[in-house]
Order: structure tokens, then C-alpha cells, then sequence
């Protein structure tokens, strides 16, 4: 009998990143970074390893999700899941009951990414190759047929797509060498959380540039007189030539955030990141026009590949950011990537949380080899976060992504760090203080 998928396995792991304010933001002030961690399992004892990202309470809401999608999954042929992980994305989204509760977008589209996710580092294991060489290796024709353009066309058709990774081709192996000799171009959060303080935040400034970032972000939104005088601490620390992104996840309205930003004009931030509503297409587009030269950012948040689109085509971003784990995984980022590289706007994805930077690595490195052919001014962001976690961390030197070598992609998580932080059961939960404050964020 052939290789089947026999079980798919879903935990509830948090990490209480509340306690020191790792992550916090304007919209998550105390947030503890988790994930729905998936496991497929085959009849032959193979696995395939996915995560979905949240951060604390709503984890086991995202785990029902995934689990009511398992037995779309349970059962399947292993050798035609991996020779083609569209067909399986194209079921779990197009789902007529499920996708009742979307329609792509929220809670059950990212346990589709989940899952999707999963039968890719499932496919990169049998095939020995780290996920973004297996994507990279494929042939135009392959790629395309791996997204599904229903929603697309008026803005990218699959000869066009198929004419962009073609046009790229002739480069790929030299492009691959360099990304293994040099990295990829990586920017840091690690400083800017908005509950350190002062002295945290320069001193992390400074331990950022002198470890070779020439990109840093801060989170802004909270109070305007608190942002004024982080943004003057952070541009002392880092000196003229660094560039500081500022990020006010989704804080602000429309005239609020022009307001803001022409504020912290004298600081010469680099980017927004969401400055609105991440629905709020005519907003992103508004807010563009009122700031530029400030360049606008946003995918953190952002459901699918149509809203992509259509923020590309109103003109309303600068940066697009990818995220592995909110849209409904490979194949629709695959999209997202296409669409970018048509529109000829960069890609910076979004990272941090509990293993974004693990997977989205491995999306960028494609662009990188088989799409784009560039890294000019393009990162993936970085956070100092939870990497010890992880069976194969990402590896981060001189202010640059290490490409990873080991199959797969990246995604397994320790079996230790699984059962310490397994939620609520977890000996890292078993303290009352601690779940007290579990429950107030």
C-alpha cells in the first residue's frame, strides 16, 4: 500500500514573553508569542512540520481550526501531496462549508496555511533539499502551477508569471552561490518593542549597528511625546546613515497617522509599516501620498493574495511584507511574490514570533534565486526572539540571513521546549503568577 498521511497532530504552545514585554507593541502590549503547531505523519513514519503564529489567547481557536481541516488531509497520498501541494490548498480553501467562515481570510484560512505549510517541509524532507532550493530548483512552468490565479488575472496572468521567472533564470546558479557565500540581507526589531525603556532601547540600538544591521525598526502609536523622544534616542544611537523604520501596527486612523509621521518627520524614518486599518486599501494610499518620501509597508496583516493585488494596483505601498504564516501558506505567497516582482516593488517580509523568521526565509531566498534576482533595498526582518526552540534556528551573522542548509522548512520545534511549553499543561504555565498573566493579555 502506498505512503499515506496517517495523523495530523496539533499542539497549544506558548511562550510568556509578556513578563519582560517582548513584542509589544501599540495594538499588543503584552503579548506571549505562540503558535498552533502542526504535525503530519505518515505511514511510513515520515513527518511534515507547520506553525501558525498568534500571540497568546485565541491559540486553541486556531488549533479547533486546523484540526477541522485535518481529515481533508488524513488519508492523502504522500507521493501526490508533495509532487503537488496546489491541488491540496485549492481543496482546503475552496472548502464550500469551511470557506463559509472566511472566505480566505482569518482563523481558518491560516490553518489552511498550516497545513499547506507542512506538506512543503514534508516534500523538502523526501526531496533533501532546504525548502528554498527545492522552490528554487522547480521549473517556471511548475511554479505557476502552483498558484491559483482566479482572483489574479486582471493583474497577473500565468503567462506573465511564467515570462517573470523565466526572465530570472539564466541567473539562478550564481544567484544561489552568492546567497550561500553571502546571506541575505536581514533588519532588526530587536530593539524597538514599545515597553522597554530608554536605556534598553539605545543600548540596543547600538549593539544593532555594531552586529552589521544598517536597518532597525521601532514600534510607535503608543503616546506621541514618548514616540518623539524614542525616535531622538534611537537616531542619536545609531547615527545619520542607519535607517529607522517605525511600525504602528494598525493603531492609527487615516488623518491620525499623516498627523503622527509628520511629527517624527525630523527623524528621516524610512518606512510606516502599517499605519492603518490592513483593510483599508484607499487609506494605505492616502497615507502614502500625504508622507512621501516615507515609504509605506504592510502584509503583516493582510488576508490574501487579492488585497495584494489591490494594493499594488491603487499605487498604496512601497514595501510589501509577506508573512509565511498568515495567508494560506507556500502557494499563496508564491502569488503574493508574482505579484510583487510584476509590479516592481520590493519585498521585505515580516518575521519575529514564534519561527516567522524560521519559514520566511526560506520565501525570500527563493525570491531571491529564482524570481526578483535582487536583495537591493530588501530584509527580512529579525527578531532575537524563542530560536533556541527550533530544531534547525535561522543563523544570523553580520546583519545577514545564513541560508540554511538542513531539508525542509525549518519549522520543528524541540520536543522539550513542546512539552515545557505546551499550553495550559506546561511546567512554563504550571505557575499561578505566570497564568494570571496569561489571562490579562
Amino acid at each position: 500500500m502506498s505512503e499515506r498521511i496517517s495523523s495530523v497532530e496539533t499542539i497549544d504552545v506558548r511562550f510568556p514573553t509578556s513578563r519582560h514585554r517582548d513584542g509589544s507593541d501599540a495594538m499588543n502590549p503584552f503579548p506571549d508569542y505562540s503558535a498552533a503547531y502542526v504535525v503530519l505523519r505518515t505511514s511510513a513514519d515520515a513527518e511534515g512540520h507547520g506553525l501558525v503564529f498568534t500571540v497568546g489567547r485565541g491559540t486553541d481557536l486556531q488549533v479547533a481550526a486546523v484540526q477541522a481541516l485535518a481529515p481533508m488531509v488524513v488519508g492523502q497520498p504522500v507521493d501526490e501531496l508533495v509532487a503537488d501541494p496546489g491541488a491540496l490548498a485549492r481543496r482546503l480553501v475552496g472548502d464550500s462549508q469551511i470557506r463559509w467562515l472566511g472566505p480566505e481570510k482569518g482563523v481558518v484560512h491560516m490553518a489552511a496555511g498550516g497545513l499547506v505549510n507542512a506538506v512543503w517541509d514534508l516534500a523538502a524532507r523526501r526531496a533533501e533539499k532546504p525548502l528554498w532550493q527545492l522552490l528554487a530548483n522547480l521549473t517556471p512552468e511548475q511554479l505557476v502551477a502552483q498558484v491559483d490565479f482566479r482572483y489574479l488575472r486582471d493583474a497577473l496572468t500565468e503567462d506573465e508569471a511564467a515570462a517573470l521567472l523565466r526572465a530570472a533564470e539564466g541567473g539562478r546558479a550564481e544567484r544561489e552561490r552568492r546567497l550561500r557565500a553571502e546571506g541575505y540581507p536581514a533588519y532588526t526589531t530587536t530593539p524597538g518593542w514599545l515597553g522597554y525603556d530608554d536605556e534598553k532601547l539605545a543600548r540596543l540600538c547600538r549593539e544593532a549597528v555594531a552586529a552589521g544591521y544598517r536597518l532597525i525598526k521601532l514600534k510607535v502609536g503608543g503616546n506621541l511625546t514618548d514616540d518623539i523622544r524614542r525616535m531622538g534616542i534611537a537616531r542619536r544611537a545609531v547615527g545619520p546613515d542607519i535607517r529607522i523604520a517605525v511600525d504602528a501596527n494598525q493603531i492609527w486612523g487615516v488623518p491620525e497617522a499623516i498627523r503622527w509621521m509628520r511629527e517624527l518627520a525630523e527623524f528621516d524614518p524610512y518606512w510606516i509599516e502599517e499605519p492603518t486599518s490592513p483593510d483599508d486599501v484607499l487609506g494605505h494610499g492616502a497615507v502614502r501620498k500625504a508622507l512621501a518620501p516615507v515609504k509605506v509597508a504592510t502584509g503583516e496583516h493582510v488576508h490574501n493574495a487579492v488585497m495584494f493585488k489591490q494594493l499594488l494596483q491603487a499605487d498604496a505601498v512601497d514595501v510589501v511584507q509577506i508573512d509565511a504564516c498568515r495567508v494560506a501558506g507556500v502557494n499563496e505567497n508564491l502569488a503574493i511574490l508574482l505579484l510583487a516582482a510584476k509590479f516592481g516593488v520590493p519585498v521585505c517580509p515580516h518575521a519575529g514570533g514564534v519561527g516567522l523568521c524560521e519559514l520566511v526565509q526560506h520565501l525570500a531566498m527563493f525570491d531571491f534565486v529564482a524570481l526578483s534576482g535582487s536583495t537591493e533595498n530588501r530584509a527580512i526582518e529579525y527578531v532575537d526572539h524563542l530560536h533556541e526552540h527550533f530544531v534547525d534556528p535561522v543563523r544570523v551573522s553580520g546583519g545577514r540571513y545564513l541560508a540554511p542548509d538542513a531539508p525542509g522548512m525549518s519549522a520543528r520545534i524541540l520536543p522539550d521546549s513542546l512539552a515545557q511549553y505546551r499550553f495550559p499543561g506546561g511546567p512554563a504555565w504550571a505557575d499561578a503568577s505566570v497564568m494570571a498573566g496569561a489571562r490579562q493579555t
